[in-house]
C-alpha cells in the first residue's frame, strides 16, 4: 500500500465529476486582497490557501492599509501558529527572495523578536542581512543559548558579505592594467585582445579554432601604498546597523594591506576603539551596542587624535549626522584635520544600498568646512582610498 502524497487526498476519484481548476491569476489576486476577494476569486488550490494563510499571519496584524492592499482579518481568537510553525510554512511555500522579504518583514516591520530570540527558531531560519541586523538589535534580549545560535548565523552572514565584498575591495588596490607588456606570465594579467591580435595567423577556420602560441600579458601599475591612516569612525545608532555591518567587513577586507593602517571607531555618546578586533568582525559585530544617543564631535575629536601624519590620513565619519552633541565644535575639527592636510570623507551611508536617510544641515556645514560628503558601498570606498593613495 502506498502513501498518498499531501495533496492526493483533494484529488477527485477517476471517473468522478471534476470542479474547474483554479486559475493562477486569480489565485494571485487572492494573495494580493486577501479575505476581501472571497467569492469574486474562486476557489484556491490546497497549495495557494496555505500561502494565504502564511501571508495572513503575518500581514493580518497591519492596524491599516498595508503592503497587501487593505486590512485582513483572521476571525475573532489569537492565532495558534507559533513562530517556528509559520517559518516552516513559509519555506515550504515560497520561492527564496520572497522568504527573505517576509522574515524581514517580520523582524523589522513588526518586531516578532522571536525568528531571533527563540532558538527553535533560529535552528531554521535562514541567514541573510535583514535576520543579521535583528539580531544586532535584539543580542541584549538574549540568554547564553540563544546567544551561542544567534552568532552562528552572524557569522554565516559575515562570511557571505566578505566572500561577495573583499574581492571587490582589494581589487581597487591591486593596480590597473597599463598598455606596457609583461613578461610575467600570470593568469591576472592575461590580454585577451592583445593575444588574438597576435596569433591570428594560427587560426584554423576548418575547425574555427585558434591556436594561441603566443600569449600576451600586460603589466600594472599600483598605487603608492606608504605610512597612509584610514581611521573609520562609524555612528552605531540603531539607525545606522546597516552601515556598521559593512564598515566591519570594510575594515576586515582592508586590514593588512601593505602601507596602510586601518583604524575602527564606533561611537554614539562614548567611543569605543575596535580596532583591534578589525581582524574577526563576527567578534567586532557582537561587541556593538546600538541605540542611544549620538556624539559625532567626540568621536572626531578622538579619529583626530589618533593622526600620526596629517597628510598622510584619511577620516572616513560614518554617520547620519543627527549630532546630540556640539555640531559648531564638530564643524570646528572637521575645518581643522581639513587646514592641516587630511581628507575627511562623511558618509550618510555605508552599504550595499547606498541609500542615506540624513540631517542635509549639518552635512551641508561638514561639506562647506572642505569634508567631502555623500554615500558609498564599501567597494566605492575602497576604490575612494585607492584614489588618495595612488597621488
Amino acid at each position: 500500500m502506498t502513501t498518498p502524497s499531501p495533496d492526493s487526498s483533494a484529488a477527485p476519484a477517476p471517473g468522478a465529476a471534476r470542479g474547474p481548476a483554479p486559475d493562477p491569476g486569480l489565485e494571485r489576486w487572492r494573495l494580493i486582497l486577501g479575505s476581501p476577494a472571497e467569492g469574486h476569486t474562486g476557489c484556491p488550490g490546497p497549495r495557494a490557501a496555505a500561502r494565504d494563510s502564511a501571508l495572513e499571519w503575518l500581514y493580518g496584524r497591519d492596524p491599516g492599509q498595508g503592503d497587501r492592499g487593505v486590512r485582513r482579518t483572521a476571525g475573532d481568537g489569537p492565532s495558534a501558529v507559533t513562530a517556528v510553525d509559520w517559518l516552516d510554512d513559509v519555506h515550504r511555500l515560497f520561492p527564496r527572495e520572497t522568504i527573505e522579504r517576509l522574515e524581514r518583514d517580520a523582524v523589522e516591520r513588526y518586531g516578532i523578536h522571536e525568528i531571533v530570540t527563540d532558538p527553535a527558531v533560529l535552528e531554521r531560519v535562514r541567514p541573510s542581512p535583514a535576520l543579521l541586523r535583528a539580531v544586532l538589535r535584539t543580542k541584549h534580549l538574549m540568554n547564553p543559548q540563544v546567544l551561542r545560535l544567534a552568532r552562528r548565523l552572524v557569522e554565516a552572514v559575515v562570511r557571505q558579505l566578505m566572500a561577495r565584498l573583499a574581492p571587490e575591495i582589494r581589487r581597487s588596490f591591486t593596480g590597473t592594467r597599463s598598455r606596457r607588456p609583461s613578461l610575467v606570465p600570470h593568469s591576472r594579467n592575461f590580454d585577451f585582445h592583445a593575444t588574438v591580435r597576435a596569433n591570428l595567423a594560427h587560426y584554423q577556420p576548418e575547425h574555427r579554432r585558434l591556436l594561441i602560441e603566443r600569449p600576451r600579458f600586460s603589466s600594472r601599475t599600483r598605487p603608492h601604498l606608504e605610512q597612509w591612516q584610514l581611521i573609520l569612525l562609524v555612528d552605531q545608532s540603531g539607525s545606522m546597523t546597516g552601515s556598521v555591518i559593512h564598515s566591519a567587513v570594510t575594515a576586515a577586507a582592508l586590514w593588512g594591506l601593505p602601507g596602510l593602517r586601518t583604524h575602527l571607531v564606533a561611537f554614539d555618546t562614548s567611543v569605543v576603539d575596535l580596532t583591534s578586533d578589525v581582524t574577526d568582525p563576527v567578534e567586532l559585530l557582537m561587541r556593538v551596542q546600538l541605540g542611544g544617543g549620538t556624539d559625532i564631535a567626540r568621536a572626531v575629536d578622538y579619529g583626530a587624535g589618533l593622526i600620526d601624519n596629517p597628510r598622510r590620513a584619511i577620516v572616513v565619519l560614518v554617520t547620519d549626522f543627527y549630532e546630540g552633541g556640539d555640531r559648531y565644535r564638530l564643524v570646528r575639527t572637521v575645518r581643522q584635520l581639513v587646514a592641516q592636510g587630511s581628507t575627511v570623507l562623511g558618509l550618510a551611508a555605508l552599504d550595499e544600498d547606498a541609500a542615506p536617510a540624513y540631517d542635509r544641515d549639518l552635512a551641508q556645514e561638514i561639506a562647506d568646512a572642505g569634508a567631502h560628503v555623500g554615500a558609498m558601498t564599501p567597494g566605492m570606498l575602497a576604490a575612494f582610498v585607492a584614489e588618495r593613495l595612488g597621488r
